[in-house]
C-alpha cells in the first residue's frame, strides 16, 4: 500500500511506452523502408527476424530473470535489472536512429494535440471495411495476449501439483515458442516467394495467414479450459505463442500494405483504444477468479475476427490492388 503511488505511476508511464512500442517502432520500420526503396519482401523479411530476435531476446531475459530471483530471494530483483536494458535502448535509438518527420519536414506542427490527424484517420476507417477488419483483428488478438500474461501463471498453478513452478523457464519456453513461429513465417513467406506465376499477392497471403493465426489461437484458449492436465494446457499456452511469433509480422506486413505512411501511426493507436478499453474491462470483472469464462470469450473473438478476415480481407485482396488509403482532403 505505501508504494501504490508508484505502481500507478508505473502503469501510466507502461501505457504510454507501450502504445510507443506497438505503433511508432514499426510505422518507423515500415517508413524507413519506403525511403529505401526495399521490396515488400524485404519487409516481411526484417518483421520476421525481428520477432525471431525479439523471441531470442525474452527467453534469455526469462532464464536471467529466473536465476536472478533465486539468487537474491527477491521478485523486484529482474525489474531492477530491466532499467539498465531501457537505459541502453534509449542510447542505441538516440545513436542510431534517424528522424522521420513525415512531409513536416521537421517544422513546428500547429495542431499539437493532432485531433485533425485523429479525425482524419476515423473518417478513413469508417469508409473503409478492410481497416476496421483490421482493427478488430488487433483488438481481438493482442487483447487476448494482454490477458493471457494474467491467466496463464495461475492456470498453470491450478492444475499443477508442485506450488513452486520455475516460471522464468516457462516464460523462456514461451518465447521460444514464439521464434519458431517467426520462423515459420519466413518459411512460409519464402516458399511463396519461390512459387512461379500465378500465385496469390503478398496482401492475400497475409491476410489468408492472419485468419489461420486466429483461428489456431482459439482452438489453443479452448484446449485449455477444456483438459486439465498441467501439461496439455503448458503445450496448448506453446501453440499460443506460436501464434504470437507470426502475428506481429504478419500483421505489420498487413498494416505496411493497406494503410498510407501518413495515417499508420495514428490509425495504430487508433486501434487501440477499444483494444485497452477490452482489457480493462475484463480486468475489472475478476481476470483470475473467471479465467476459464475469460479464456472462451477470447476464443471466441478471434473465431469471429478469423472469419471477418477471411471473408472482408482476403476477399477484397483477390481484386485488382489500389493504393493505400487515402488521406482525406487538408483544404
Amino acid at each position: 500500500m505505501p508504494h501504490l503511488v508508484l505502481l500507478l505511476l508505473g502503469r501510466i508511464l507502461g501505457g504510454t511506452s507501450t502504445s510507443i512500442l506497438f505503433s511508432v517502432f514499426e510505422s518507423w520500420v515500415i517508413s524507413e523502408s519506403t525511403t529505401a526503396s526495399l521490396l515488400p519482401a524485404d519487409l516481411s523479411t526484417i518483421l520476421g527476424r525481428a520477432t525471431l530476435l525479439n523471441g531470442f531476446v525474452a527467453a534469455g531475459a526469462g532464464i536471467l530473470s529466473n536465476q536472478l530471483v533465486l539468487m537474491t530471494s527477491n521478485f523486484a530483483s529482474p525489474y531492477m535489472a530491466s532499467a539498465s536494458l531501457l537505459l541502453l535502448s534509449w542510447v542505441l535509438i538516440r545513436v542510431l536512429w534517424t528522424e522521420n518527420y513525415g512531409g513536416g519536414g521537421g517544422l513546428p506542427n500547429k495542431d499539437v494535440w493532432q485531433m485533425r490527424r485523429l479525425g482524419q484517420a476515423c473518417t478513413i476507417v469508417r469508409q473503409d471495411p478492410v481497416l476496421l477488419v483490421l482493427g478488430l483483428a488487433q483488438t481481438c488478438f493482442e487483447g487476448s495476449m494482454y490477458l493471457f500474461v494474467f491467466l496463464w501463471v495461475p492456470s498453470l498453478q491450478e492444475s499443477s501439483s508442485d506450488p513452486q513452478l520455475p516460471l522464468g523457464y516457462i516464460f523462456s519456453s514461451f518465447m521460444i515458442s514464439m521464434m519458431l513461429g517467426s520462423l515459420l513465417y519466413t518459411l512460409i513467406v519464402t516458399r511463396h516467394q519461390q512459387l512461379s506465376d500465378p500465385k496469390p499477392s503478398s496482401v492475400t497471403l497475409h491476410a489468408q495467414l492472419s485468419s489461420i493465426v486466429c483461428a489456431v489461437s482459439a482452438l489453443a484458449f479452448l484446449t485449455s479450459t477444456i483438459f486439465f492436465s498441467e501439461h496439455t494446457r503448458f503445450w496448448a499456452f506453446c501453440l499460443y505463442e506460436v501464434c504470437v511469433g507470426m502475428y506481429y509480422p504478419v500483421q505489420g506486413t498487413l498494416r505496411g500494405a493497406l494503410i498510407s505512411n501518413e495515417h499508420r501511426a495514428t490509425l495504430s493507436s487508433l486501434f487501440r483504444v477499444p483494444l485497452n478499453i477490452f482489457v480493462a474491462v475484463s480486468l475489472l470483472t475478476g481476470v483470475s477468479s473467471a479465467r476459464r469464462t475469460v479464456l472462451v470469450t477470447s476464443a471466441v473473438m478471434l473465431t469471429v475476427s478469423s472469419l471477418l478476415t477471411a471473408i472482408v480481407i482476403v476477399d477484397r485482396s483477390k481484386e485488382p490492388q489500389s493504393p493505400p488509403s487515402p488521406r482525406p482532403s487538408d483544404d
